[in-house]
Formats: structure tokens, C-alpha cells, sequence
């Protein structure tokens, strides 16, 4: 029976039949039972009783008959009451089971477990050739019924196939009231349309039917809070109360109702109570169990929540693999915290319309839109930015910063003049300039400005050309000054791609009190630059020969995870269109050991096994990572030498087990941004890292690898101090083999990247983008910037090859930066990847000359060659490992 309400709180407590009644009514939409005779109305037919007693009881004391099975004599535990379901079960359909039981008998003492197991039988039977496989376990107590729910979903199909419940042991009697078995994705599956949603019960009009506790209990309100806190919307809302741990919260089995390789979209609305916490994050999470009992947690939204009103959580996920059991539940706030929750919808995304390029109308490319840049009046156009002092003073230099001078080639000089800007006493202060109306969306601007400190000034201090779009900052570009006598070029980059109401352009970022002069500000927006590769071909006397490049064996590689190679579109386009991976978490420390001594290689096995079915080769990302917060609890903890010891041993465990496999290492990644080893271990720890690591596997290259190397954005990472850290590294004996620059960049500028490569250049290392992606709403305009990307990285002879990071939507560290949505189409951006490769085949023709030779140059790859012979067209392949081939 279902309790009414009598207060603000509803009992969660609800009967099986009414469970029952609404899973049969919820079942009508999908599919009918499998099992025959459900609630055992013939008696037991259809049933067994496998080598015990089993009759049924029938209850009628003056009310509605209850009827359920009782199961004696029982002499072994697995003994019990099944049904042949051989016929009605289908291979990778997912089914959720659904059953009331209980148990009895005077050697019953506490508890008693009761399973649902299938029985799977192969021709030639024998031992090896039958399998169990676990569905469910409940624990059940005298004189009460239990619900035993759980899935399961048949990789192959048997030739027999047998459900039966069974466990307690022997002596004690098992009751079985009702049994269900449905199917949720039949030959003709039941998707959702767009419009439905497939959570069940989702506004608690039914209670909280189809709701549980997630390690805590649930609770149904109509108000909370001596009536502060109502309903959203609707009349009632559920909170997860009595949470000890962060990850209790309320939850649904939603197994059956969801299909692989569609995007879902989920939103909820949410707020906290209780425990003195004003504000929490609150996460919607999919707990996801694969058939081979493989578990998987997919983080699907989070959103800052309050206890003064209701936020919205909103987000998407995809399952590439056909799950036999998946929950999503809520969590995240501190223990002692309720999480309350007003209505949950899950249903199948609408697809988004492809976006269409921007339209950008009357801009002047090169035109600097900084009002009297070159301070001829005085500051007019200016204003100080908080309550400091603005003067224009002489002194600066008369040509444009470097980067500029690239971009804009030839160019009037600089008067001379600078900004002078005084009596600072917060690091935000400085120049500031309006700009609303200048910048167009979609555009990227380049930034370019002589920068110095003033008198007195000691360092290192940063200098930072800053944006304020409405509420938000974006930065323009930012320098390290280590002394105040000397002029720095700061150059940067910015795109905006929503419209802002006030845009404003400002300088900041050396400490309150220090003085700065800031001289020709240049801000104008750049074409993308075209880079043209040209091949020569020798045209001499004979016969005439056609060369095509089938094949770029250019190092293109991508970043996959383990869970998306159960996509088998996925696995498509990676084979197709890539020669190197690289994987995104596999290989990581925190991965592989998670707990001390724990070692889990399967997922970085499974990876590596399809690299070498498809003849990828594969970079091994990473050894250890050098910035605190990625490092997991347990090294935390350790002392110097067990740390030392931990150090050791997680060489020799990676570096012996996968000896050969890799053909490169980031040793120790981001030690640009992060110092946990050398902290903790000494300044040469690094250096010893990368011995051990060459001593262990001499085959493979070893790479350093961080971020915002070539973009001008981020003074802890500058080609100089890369440099430096570089030599520092060689200096000790460390064998450093290649520089990694990782790319994770926003609104690439082609000479500001040129000119990081030609820096890093002069140490005559390889240098390889490891971990490329550019970031836009708008396909267009990230096909755009992935190109500019490419063709800076191709043309560039010290870069030796490409790596982006991922390609699959929602599969992603950055939003909008995706090549194939999530359901498989190939965007904008995706198509212009396509083109490009296809451009950098090489193609040659022409006649062998007197030396029976024919030269041409064309990329490293496989080559098809064509030319006539004794009356008849002769085709041939040949590999080029040389760019140069004579």
C-alpha cells in the first residue's frame, strides 16, 4: 500500500505489489515477462524444483490471496526452483530481473542470502562446457519479504539456458512470491523517442517507487525547512538523507532503458540541506557494469548547489558498450548533507544542426583597433583602471615587438611614446581602454606591446595584457620581467564567441606599488596563414612515370581510452585515419595503482593490443606527473625512502613489462607546472627518472611534455624556461630525447607558434605536438584553427609529429573541440582534418632520364608507382622512410 502524505515527510517505504504492479505497467511499454507463470496462479507449472520439494501456499485469512511458492527438503544450497527461458532470451539484449522472496525453517538463524543465477549449457556437455552467471543477491530475514533486483545481458548464446533462484543453505527454506524477467532492447529495441524520458517515476508522483539510496536512505517532501524550501515544481520533491560518505546520494537503475552509441541528455533540478553548508558541488554520475563484469563511473554533469534556492544540473553522456547494468545516481556534497532532488529527466538528445560559418562583415585584417595607440594625444582614449596614475612619458622603442613584425610584415615605426602608469595598489591596476565595439565575434585578434617595469622595480614580475568580457577575464598574452631596465614584447591571442555587452582591454600583473610603462599596444585581427608545400619533379627524356602517395606515414597520431574501443565506429575512423595513439589515463600511475601494490595493466593491455592488430605505434603517456593535485593518496603519504622505493619500482613494473612496446615516454610529465618529486626526493630526481627509465628500455625516446609553450599565455611555461629546463636535464646525464609540447591551445596565431618552434628549434631535438586540441562552438572556426595548428606543426622541420588529444564528442577534455559527434557524424572541423591529409600526399610524374633514374620529393609513406613496359601498364608499391628518394 502506498502511504499518504501526513507531513512534510513521506515514508519511502512501499510495498512489493505495488513495485510489481508498476513494473507490469511499465513492462506493457517495452515487452512481456519471460517467465512463465509468474506469480505461480497455475501452481508450478513451468517451474522445477531441482533435486528438492517445492509446492505452492496459499494465504486467503478474508483478504485477497497470497500465493507463493516454498521451496524444502533443500540439501545444498544451489538447490532451488528454476525455468528453461533457452527460447525467449536473446544474445546482447539487456534484461532486468525483478523478483519477491523470503525464507524460513527452524535452523534459520540472522540472515539468509537468496541469488538469481542463468544457467548456461554448450553441446558435448560436460564440466568446462556449462557456466554460471550471477544476476543478483539480496539478504532476507524470518517473516519478512525482500525485493531481489538485478541484469544481465548474454554475450553469445547457449544452446540451453536455465533461470533459477537459489543460496540459502541447507536446512532453510526459500518462499518465492513473484518473479519478472523483462527484455528492454528486443530485435526491435525500445528506444525512447526525443521526447521521452526513461527515467521512471521522475516527478515522485508514485512515491519513490523506482528510487533508492545510494549507501543512505530517501525521504519524499512536500516542504522542508519549516516550510523555506517547496517544489520547484510539481508537488513533491526526494531528499538523500543520512549520507556518510560523498558518493551517498538517491539513485535509479535505468538498465534496459538505455541504448549504446546515443547521446542522452540529462537535467535535474537540485539544491543542499542541513550541516551548515551553504554551497556544494553536486554531481550526476553513471554507474555503469559491463557483461564481463567490467565497472565503469561516467561523470555526466555537476553544478554548484545551494541551500538558498534550486540550480540546474544539466549534461549529455553516450555508452559506447552494451552495459548490463547501468545506475546514475546523484552525489558529491559532504557527509551530513542532503542532497534534494526535484524531478530528473533522461532522454535521447536531440541532435544538434551543424553550425554555419560566421558571417563577418566589413573588418579590416592587420588594422590595429587600439584608439591612439601611438599616444600622439597625450592619454585621450585612456583611463586608469582603479585609482592609479596615467602619463605619457618618452623612451620606448620605435619598432614594433617581433611577433607583430611577423604577422604585419613591413610597418611604420613607433614615435617613441609610452604609457607610464603609477601609484598601483592592487596588481589589477593599470591602463584600461574600451573596445566594445571594435571586436567582431569569431575573429581572432592578435596581441603585440612593448612592456618594461619602472624604477625600482625588482623581480620577477608578471606583465599581463587582460580582457573584461562583461563578467568574465580572458587573457591576452603575459611576459616575466626579471629586471626593470630592459623593454619585453608580450604577445597573445584572443578570441570571443558570445556577444559581450562591454568588452574592455586593460594591463595588470606586476605587484601593488611597482610602476610599469606599456608602449605601441597593437590589437588587430589576422588572417589565417597559408603555408604552400611544394615537390620538385625532374621532366627528362624516356619514359614517361606517375607517382602517387597512397599512404602518409607522417607520425598522426590520437589520444583513445579504453572504453572507446567498445565502439566499433569509433575504432573505424582511429584505424582509417591515424598511424600513432597515445592513451588518455591508462598508463598513468594513478591508473595503474591506483592502491599501493595494486597493479591493473588490463586497460593499458587491451590498448595496446589493438595498436599492434592495426600496426599503430604508441607513445607512453606518462611515467609519473610532477604536479601535486594528479598524484594519487597513497605516494602522498609515503616517507622519503619508501617514496624513493615506490619511485623505483614503478620504473621497473611499467618500463620491463612493456619493454620495446612504446616508442616514447613523457618521463615526467609538466615539470613545468608542477615540482612533487624534486620537492620531496632532491633536484636531481628528475634527471634519475630518465636515466633509469633509458637503462630499463633503451629502445624507446625520451620526452619531456607540457603545456602553453607556444602560445605566449602562460609565463611558467616559456620557450625559454622549457629551454632552460631542457639543458638543466642534459646538463645531469638525464638522455633526453624530444620535446612534447602538448597544445592544448585557444586562438592560435600562426607566427606567434612559429616563432616557439624556431626557439625550441636550436637544441636540435625532435619536437612533437602530443597532445593537440583547439577549442570553438563553431565548426568553422575550429576547422580554421586546427588548420593553422597543422600547418605550423607540418611546415616546421623540427617537429616530427602530431598527436591530438581525442577526437570523439563527449570523449573529450575540452568542450567543443570534437571531430566526429558523439553519434558518428564527421563535422566541419573533422572534414578539414580529412583535407588536409589528403593534401599532404605526395604526387610526382615525369620521364627517367639518361641515368635510368627519376627523382622527386615527396613525404615519408607508401607510394604507388605507374609507367609502361614492353606495351603494358606496370603498377608497383614501394615505401619511402627518407623524404629525399633517388
Amino acid at each position: 500500500m502506498e502511504i499518504p502524505i501526513t507531513s512534510s515527510v513521506i515514508n519511502a517505504n512501499h510495498s512489493f505489489h505495488s513495485q510489481t504492479r508498476n513494473n507490469e505497467s511499465n513492462s506493457n511499454k517495452l515487452t512481456s515477462n519471460m517467465i512463465d507463470n509468474h506469480d505461480f496462479r497455475n501452481g508450478l507449472d513451468s517451474w522445477y524444483a531441482n533435486c528438492c520439494d517445492a509446492f505452492v501456499v496459499e494465504e486467503h485469512q478474508g483478504k485477497p490471496c497470497n500465493r507463493h511458492a516454498l521451496v524444502t527438503n533443500r540439501n545444498h544450497h544451489w538447490q532451488g526452483l528454476e525455468q528453461d527461458v533457452t527460447t525467449k532470451i536473446s544474445c546482447g539484449s539487456s534484461y532486468t530481473v525483478s523478483a519477491r522472496v523470503g525464507v524460513s525453517g527452524e535452523c534459520l538463524e540472522g540472515e539468509a542470502d537468496v541469488i538469481a543465477t542463468l544457467k548456461l549449457e554448450y553441446q558435448q556437455l560436460s564440466e568446462s562446457d556449462t557456466k554460471f552467471l550471477f544476476i543478483a543477491k539480496t539478504s532476507v530475514s524470518r517473516d519478512k519479504w525482500e525485493n531481489l533486483e538485478g541484469t544481465f545481458v548474454l554475450s553469445d548464446k547457449p544452446d540451453r539456458l536455465v533461470f533459477y533462484l537459489e543460496g540459502p543453505a541447507p536446512g532453510i527454506n526459500l518462499l518465492i512470491e513473484s518473479v519478472l524477467v523483462l527484455c528492454h532492447d528486443t530485435t526491435a529495441p525500445c528506444i525512447s523517442t526525443e521526447d521521452e524520458n526513461i527515467i521512471l517515476n521522475p516527478e515522485f508522483e508514485d512515491g519513490v517507487n523506482n528510487w533508492s539510496g545510494r549507501g543512505c536512505k530517501i525521504a519524499l517532501h512536500d516542504s522542508m525547512g519549516d516550510g523555506k524550501i517547496l517544489p520547484k515544481s510539481g508537488k513533491l520533491f526526494a531528499s538523500a538523507t543520512e549520507r556518510t560518505q560523498n558518493w551517498n546520494g538517491i539513485q535509479q537503475d535505468i538498465s534496459g532503458r538505455v541504448q549504446r552509441k546515443l547521446v542522452y541528455e540529462v537535467s535535474a533540478f537540485v539544491r543542499i540541506f542541513g550541516n551548515k553548508v551553504t554551497g556544494s558541488t553536486i554531481r550526476a554520475t553513471l554507474w555503469v557494469q559491463t557483461p564481463d563484469s567490467r565497472e565503469q563511473y561516467i561523470g555526466i554533469a555537476s553544478s554548484q548547489a545551494t541551500d538558498s534556492d534550486w540550480v540546474q544540473l544539466q549534461g549529455k553522456f553516450l555508452l559506447n558498450a552494451s552495459p548490463s547494468k547501468v545506475v546514475i545516481y546523484l552525489e558529491g556534497p559532504p557527509s551530513g548533507t542532503d542532497i534534494l532532488l526535484d524531478g530528473l529527466m533522461v532522454k535521447h538528445a536531440a541532435k544538434t544542426p551543424p553550425s554555419p560559418p560566421p558571417v563577418i562583415e566589413n573588418l579590416d585584417y592587420g588594422v590595429n583597433i587600439i584608439a591612439n595607440s601611438n599616444l600622439r594625444d597625450g592619454t585621450s582614449g585612456w583611463f586608469p583602471l582603479g585609482s592609479c596614475m596615467l602619463s605619457v612619458v618618452s623612451g620606448s622603442p620605435r619598432i614594433l615587438p617581433p611577433a607583430a613584425r611577423d604577422t604585419l610584415g613591413p610597418h611604420e615605426p613607433l614615435n617613441g611614446r609610452c604609457i607610464q602608469t603609477a601609484n598601483r595598489t592592487q596588481t589589477w591596476m593599470g591602463p584600461a581602454q574600451m573596445i566594445t565595439d571594435k571586436v567582431k565575434l569569431y575573429v581572432t585578434y592578435q596581441v603585440s606591446a612593448w612592456v618594461r617595469l619602472g624604477p625600482g622595480a625588482t623581480g620577477p614580475q608578471n606583465v599581463n595584457v587582460a580582457l573584461g568580457v562583461d563578467s568574465q577575464w580572458v587573457n591576452g598574452g603575459q611576459v616575466e620581467i626579471n629586471d626593470a631596465y630592459r623593454w619585453h614584447e608580450i604577445c597573445g591571442s584572443f578570441r570571443i564567441e558570445k556577444q559581450a555587452a562591454k568588452v574592455m582591454v586593460y594591463i595588470q600583473g606586476p605587484a601593488a606599488g611597482i610602476s610599469f610603462m606599456v608602449a605601441g599596444l597593437q590589437i588587430f585581427a589576422i588572417r589565417k596563414r597559408d603555408v604552400t608545400l611544394k615537390f620538385d619533379s625532374s621532366n627528362m627524356h624516356g619514359t614517361m612515370v606517375a607517382v602517387k602517395q597512397t599512404r602518409n606515414s607522417f607520425p598522426i597520431g590520437s589520444c583513445i581510452s579504453r572504453t572507446n574501443i567498445d565502439n566499433e565506429d569509433f575504432v573505424a575512423f582511429l584505424v582509417k585515419n591515424f598511424n600513432w595513439a597515445v592513451f588518455g589515463n591508462e598508463l598513468k600511475w594513478y591508473w595503474t595503482e591506483s592502491q599501493r601494490g595494486n597493479l591493473n595493466y588490463k586497460d593499458a593491455d587491451e590498448l595496446l593490443k589493438l595498436c599492434d592488430d592495426n600496426n599503430i605505434a604508441a607513445r607512453g603517456h606518462c611515467i609519473f606527473w610532477d604536479v601535486d593535485n594528479t598524484v594519487q593518496d597513497w605516494v602522498k603519504n609515503l616517507n622519503k625512502v619508501d617514496l624513493t622505493t615506490a619511485v623505483q619500482n614503478r620504473l621497473t613494473s611499467l618500463l620491463n613489462r612493456y619493454k620495446g612496446q612504446f616508442k616514447h615516454y613523457d618521463v615526467n610529465n609538466e615539470m613545468l607546472h608542477g615540482s612533487f618529486y624534486p620537492d620531496r626526493l632532491g633536484q636531481d630526481t628528475r634527471a634519475n627518472m630518465f636515466k633509469t627509465a633509458n637503462q630499463l628500455d633503451p629502445s624507446t625516446i625520451l620526452f619531456v611534455n607540457d603545456y602553453h609553450i607556444e602560445d605566449g599565455c602562460d609565463t611558467r611555461s616559456t620557450p625559454e624556461k622549457y629551454i632552460a629546463q631542457i639543458l638543466d636535464l642534459q646538463q645531469q646525464g638525464a638522455p633526453v630525447g624530444g620535446i612534447g609540447i602538448q597544445g592544448h591551445i585557444d586562438s592560435p596565431v600562426g607566427p606567434v607558434v612559429y616563432s616557439a618552434l624556431e626557439k625550441l628549434g636550436v637544441l636540435g631535438l625532435p619536437i612533437w605536438f602530443t597532445e593537440l586540441d583547439v577549442s570553438s562552438i563553431n565548426e568553422h572556426i575550429r576547422a580554421d584553427d586546427l588548420e593553422v595548428m597543422f600547418r605550423e606543426a607540418f611546415a616546421h622541420p623540427a617537429v616530427e609529429g602530431i598527436m591530438i588529444w581525442g577526437f570523439w564528442e563527449l570523449f573529450m577534455s575540452r568542450e567543443n573541440s570534437h571531430l566526429v559527434n558523439a553519434e558518428g557524424e564527421i563535422n566541419e572541423a573533422g572534414n578539414r582534418f580529412l583535407q588536409l591529409k589528403k593534401e599532404w600526399l605526395s604526387h610526382a610524374h615525369g620521364h627517367v632520364d639518361d641515368q635510368s633514374e627519376f627523382k622527386f620529393r615527396g613525404f615519408p609513406g607508401t607510394y604507388e608507382i605507374v609507367f609502361v613496359m614492353n606495351s603494358k601498364k606496370v603498377v608497383k608499391q614501394f615505401v619511402v622512410d627518407n623524404v629525399d628518394i633517388e
